[in-house]
């Protein structure tokens, strides 16, 4: 069964590159974070920093930032990779709670 153009597959979307709108590469998507209500992505997490996965830290941007850019095959976001390095973020073994207080921070954070 092919899957219709418009959607993607998540094993698809983990671990495409992410770009700034320079075309400098930040990172890759490590994870998707699902609403559990509406079936829809909220954030895409994103690996960022660290040398081959050890001390990598993992940031989640809000999905609608995102923007798949075809030519460069990866998602672009207009973002510095300064300011990622202020952005909420955690380490793959202090996986947070993404209750209303986190998702609160990280919309701030991005200006949402």
């Amino acid at each position: 069964m092919a899957i219709p153009a418009n959607v993607i597959s998540s094993d698809r979307v983990e671990g495409t590159t992410v770009y700034n709108t320079a075309g400098d590469k930040l990172g890759s998507i490590d994870d998707l974070m699902i609403d559990k209500l509406s079936g829809q992505v909220r954030y895409a997490v994103m690996e960022f920093g660290g040398f081959l996965g050890i001390g990598t830290d993992r940031y989640p941007i809000p999905w609608s930032m995102l923007k798949y850019d075809t030519a460069q095959e990866g998602y672009v976001v207009p973002l510095r990779k300064e300011t990622l390095e202020g952005a909420p973020k955690y380490d793959d073994t202090r996986i947070p709670d993404y209750d209303e207080s986190y998702t609160a921070s990280i919309n701030k954070y991005y200006g949402l």
